[in-house]
């Protein structure tokens, strides 16, 4: 019974959800090169440090 009632809403929903998106007026920045190269480099550095083997006693 439920689910009869909540699929027809959730297609309503779903559907409506990309004129939201466009309805926004967001301006997200586009990072510049140096920041892309610091969060590579960052990324680099964590995976490094995170793929080491524990030491053996």
């Amino acid at each position: 019974m439920l689910g009869r009632i909540a699929t027809p809403i959730l297609v309503v929903l779903i559907g409506a959800t990309p004129a939201l998106a466009q309805s926004t007026s967001w301006v997200v920045p586009e990072p510049s090169g140096l920041a892309l190269l610091g969060i590579g480099l960052a990324g680099v550095a964590a995976g490094r440090i995170l793929s080491r083997k524990p030491p053996q006693n």
